[in-house]
């Protein structure tokens, strides 16, 4: 009986899969190994779970949370007009519906995260890319369970009800939660979801390839998130920080191992495959320009988000009606008026984040040289402005009130 000789096995699988493997490629095979371990040795999730199991909102309900650049609505007339009070209320209040919308961006990433492994199975030597999506995932699952505590928290004792958060949602539900989008086109944005999860699962460029929509996403997260983190890194008593600052430091610390996979995976490891076909090219590319569709729009009430405002209106309109601003039905749709139609601090800052995210996309996508020239140069996204952004409220928001 003939005894297995690794060394054997290993020359085989190169002999038999010359051109297609990371063991030919040692550099890129390190810089995943070291990403992997730093972030198994700096992981998070035990942190974070003891952070968010001692919250209460009665413990930190009289401080800011981030700094106060991001608050909900800020540099717009109602800010201006705020107490001291209703200005913590609504920093606070951003942190609530900025990751809320993390929330629905991580669940879809656990999914094809998985999907995507899938995909690299059948690859040889990929091992170490799946523990790293595997590690990434348990993640993401914690990150979603204490956002989702501390906001549904908050809610419930100052609006006794879910305003910008939501009941757990599937992967294929829209990203964005407060989306430009009506039945027919959330049925088409699901359809394409669950096409591509099946593609990807059985097609090794385009399980690479995810991760550059992937990288893209995480970019403008880590541009906002990087000064969401400072505010408790900055604090100058960290160790009594309000939690929600603590959790945004700990959740941008694991997101920045988790850019670099898809970094690595996007730049590099997709160059130890073989060229990409015309299909796999149009499909990578539609994907690209999803991304460019799903950052279009720019919010006034909430710096870094790309949210659709007119369907926002609602909720703002629940919190300028609720006992924190305590507003009359003529008081709250002019406060709307004025600060979703009117040019103000708050909209000019809002458009210069999606302009810098938009910069940050373009050079990030240098690197792949199958992108289409309209998403090298974010032809999509370009094409909103804030004369464009001020002539839809205004013609949306009289039709509203």
């Amino acid at each position: 009986m003939l005894l297995e000789d690794p060394k054997v096995d290993q020359q085989l699988q190169i002999n038999e899969t010359k051109g297609n493997t990371l063991l030919e490629n040692s550099k890129v095979y390190r810089k995943l190994q070291i990403n992997h371990t730093r972030n198994k040795q700096q992981d998070h999730t035990q942190l974070l779970d003891e952070a968010a199991a001692s919250f209460r909102y009665e413990d930190c309900k009289n401080e800011y949370w981030n700094p106060e650049e991001y608050s909900l609505l800020y540099g717009t007339p109602l800010w201006e007009q705020a107490s001291v009070s209703q200005r913590i209320i609504l920093n606070q209040l951003y942190w609530v519906a900025y990751y809320s919308q993390i929330v629905s961006a991580e669940i879809a990433t656990i999914y094809f995260n998985q999907t995507s492994a899938a995909g690299l199975y059948a690859q040889e030597d990929f091992r170490l890319v799946c523990d790293t999506l595997d590690l990434e995932s348990a993640q993401e699952r914690a990150h979603i369970s204490a956002f989702r505590k501390i906001s549904s928290e908050v809610e419930a004792q100052l609006f006794g009800k879910r305003v910008f958060s939501y009941p757990m949602r599937g992967p294929f539900a829209e990203t964005m939660i407060f989306a430009d989008t009506n039945a027919l086109k959330t049925w088409w944005k699901k359809l394409q979801l669950q096409s591509f999860g099946m593609l990807s699962a059985g097609n090794t460029f385009l399980a690479c390839q995810y991760f550059t929509v992937r990288g893209i996403r995480t970019l403008n997260g880590k541009l906002v998130q990087h000064k969401l983190s400072n505010y408790y890194q900055k604090h100058p008593n960290p160790e009594n920080a309000p939690i929600p600052s603590k959790i945004s430091f700990y959740h941008f610390m694991d997101e920045s191992f988790h850019f670099n996979s898809s970094t690595i995976l996007s730049h590099d490891v997709v160059k130890c495959l073989k060229p990409p076909t015309a299909f796999e090219k149009l499909v990578a590319n539609l994907g690209i320009r999803g991304c460019q569709r799903d950052h279009y729009h720019f919010s006034v009430a909430i710096n870094g988000i790309f949210w659709y405002d007119p369907a926002l209106y609602s909720a703002i309109y629940e919190v300028l009606r609720s006992p924190i601003f305590g507003m009359s039905d003529p008081e709250a749709k002019e406060m709307m008026r004025l600060c979703f139609t009117e040019e103000s601090e708050g909209l000019h800052l809002s458009y210069k984040t999606r302009t810098e995210a938009m910069d940050s996309y373009k050079v990030y996508l240098e690197k792949v040289d199958y992108a289409w020239a309209s998403n090298r140069e974010m032809s999509i996204m370009a094409a909103n402005s804030i004369p464009q952004y001020l002539a839809t409220q205004k013609k949306v928001i009289g039709n509203w009130a």
